[in-house]
């Protein structure tokens, strides 16, 4: 069995050095570590060959997607580790994640896994573990901002991995299609995930691989690119893949997320992810099978995300969305 690493990359040398030290004490050895660099200007590319990367230079910044494609069509291993440049993997990472997904008392067979990611500068809590997404289009990382617990250690099936570390089949992506460049950055691996689900690809949640998160090095959290890119990529995903669903639902999501964006004086920046995203072209979706297939999927990851939020408590925003859907 082959593992090759595929690291997005644009500037922050020093999270990338740091990202590839850390690799070399994985207890499973990488065959490969591929580092996909958006055109950074700060010599990462230089730095990584020389710690013994594979460098691909996409000599601009094309965004997560395109970069993590660049290293899949790259990358000939079995597995793909895709990681973000700001996270810290426990040493037993990797190989617990392939030990999970690759028992044979583990039924579907899991075609990707994720760990639970902690929080790099309070690791008492969660940064991430899976996503759900709801039928308003918005998606929840969940745990994120909530304290470590025994909810958390609970091993589970999953729809949707997040990329920021994450284990995949390399043979997931020529069966449901590399990430969609057209989001960018942000949401490309819901979409992916929605997609996996519509080919009935299932991946597994492993408490037990642990991995440490800085999260938003490279634009922060509520940087106004960052809103716009979202409120855009929210769009294209509704309008991809949320076809002859109920209206309210996503009217009620998009609404309440732009409030908070406004909330953080990001208004501006939201409205001008909604008029682009609007504008966008999009390859949707009508056959009627599909639409029903969504409307399952979506209906068990919003019934998903509402009992994790039941169990570990509210945020404003779910609060208010599933109080209005009860209107």
């Amino acid at each position: 069995m082959t593992v090759a690493a595929v690291i997005p990359h644009w500037n922050r040398r020093d999270l990338l050095a740091a990202l590839l030290e850390n690799l070399k004490r994985q207890t499973k050895p990488l065959d490969e570590i591929i580092v996909a660099d958006n055109g950074s200007t700060d010599n990462s590319a230089e730095m990584a060959e020389r710690a013994g990367a594979r460098v691909l230079r996409l000599g601009r910044n094309r965004g997560f997607a395109a970069a993590v494609n660049q290293g899949i069509e790259a990358a000939a291993a079995e597995w793909i580790a895709i990681l973000n440049n700001d996270v810290t993997l426990d040493p037993r990472w990797l190989e617990t994640l392939l030990d999970a997904a690759r028992d044979p008392r583990r039924k579907p067979e899991p075609w990707f896994a994720a760990g639970k990611i902690l929080s790099a500068s309070n690791p008492e809590m969660i940064d991430g573990t899976f996503d759900e997404v709801s039928r308003g289009g918005c998606a929840l990382r969940c745990g994120a901002g909530r304290p470590d617990g025994a909810f958390w250690d609970q091993p589970r099936t999953i729809r949707i991995a997040p990329m920021t570390a994450a284990v995949f089949r390399r043979s997931l992506f020529a069966e449901a299609g590399l990430l969609d460049e057209s989001f960018v950055s942000y949401l490309e691996d819901v979409d992916f995930g929605i997609r996996c689900a519509l080919a009935g690809k299932t991946g597994i949640y492993v408490p037990a691989a642990v991995a440490w998160h800085r999260g938003s090095e490279t634009f922060g959290r509520w940087n106004k690119d960052t809103v716009r890119l979202i409120a855009r990529n929210q769009i294209l995903l509704a309008r991809k893949h949320f076809g002859g669903q109920p209206r309210w639902p996503i009217l009620a999501g998009q609404l309440l997320w732009g409030l908070v964006a406004f909330r953080h004086g990001r208004g501006i920046s939201w409205l001008q992810g909604r008029v682009t995203g609007g504008r966008r072209a999009v390859s949707a979706s009508s056959e009627v099978s599909v639409e029903k297939r969504i409307a399952v999927f979506l209906e068990e990851s919003e019934q998903a995300l509402l009992e994790v939020q039941q169990q570990t408590g509210f945020d404003p925003y779910w609060r208010a969305y599933f109080w209005l859907l009860r209107r």
